[in-house]
């Protein structure tokens, strides 16, 4: 891939830069301190299911659009009854565990060094009001940040991935979409995008007869395969 191939490079926020489940793990050990490490780890599966669940029916017509803040606070009530707390406070604040999320390691620097040389923007499932607070929390550095709420579903629907497009300007091939989930990158790539696999320790990652345009350990190393196809660019072809 020649570097001028790509105007702007789109961010998937969540897993891709910050660690979601980290912070639901902090939230539910804050809403019941006694939790061993297994019983943490059930729940987080819980709040998991019912997000990906709900999400998919909404995608699916089958349920009327919700934002994901009111998703969180189901998946909160449903984490806290099963272990018997009904303080209406200490649901909210688990419900607003996944506004407070870390960093990876690479995530702010790489932001950073890529904003160098192209619009960044992101593209979330997390409402507006989440994604401002992730940004401010992580200190994640954008040209752009979008919510899946501005076209009321989620990803993989095609709509989130058209706001994208719409606000660059650009073709989607001239748009590189990464993310440490094959599942979006597939998404992304069915209406053009280009693709780019970030590992990350949680994630979804690329089945065999995924075929992505590029594949890198973190942003560092992103950045480093963007600068060298930038470089054999300028070299010009070779004869």
């Amino acid at each position: 891939m020649s570097e001028p191939e790509i105007d702007a490079v789109v961010f998937d926020v969540l897993g891709t830069l910050v660690d979601e489940p980290g912070g639901i793990r902090a939230g539910i050990r804050a809403l019941d301190p006694s939790l061993d490490d297994s019983g943490v780890e059930q729940l987080l599966s819980l709040w998991q299911r019912h997000i990906d669940r709900e999400q998919r029916r909404i995608v699916a017509g089958v349920r009327p659009y919700l934002t994901s803040d009111l998703l969180d606070l189901e998946a909160a009530r449903l984490v806290a009854d099963a272990v018997g707390v009904g303080d209406p406070a200490a649901v909210a604040a688990l419900a607003r565990a996944g506004r407070r999320l870390t960093p990876w390691p690479d995530t702010v620097a790489g932001l950073a060094r890529l904003a160098e040389r192209f619009p960044l923007i992101g593209l979330s499932n997390a409402s507006r009001a989440a994604l401002l607070d992730i940004n401010a929390h992580a200190g994640l550095r954008w040209h752009q940040a979008l919510s899946a709420e501005d076209a009321r579903t989620y990803k993989p629907d095609p709509a989130v991935y058209r706001l994208a497009v719409s606000v660059s300007g650009r073709p989607p091939e001239r748009l590189l979409m990464v993310a440490a989930h094959a599942w979006d990158l597939r998404a992304a790539q069915e209406l053009g995008l280009r693709t780019a696999y970030v590992a990350r320790p949680v994630g979804d990652p690329p089945a065999p007869s995924d075929r992505f345009d590029l594949r890198a350990d973190g942003l560092a190393a992103l950045a480093d395969l963007l600068d060298q196809a930038r470089g054999r660019d300028r070299r010009g072809p070779r004869s």
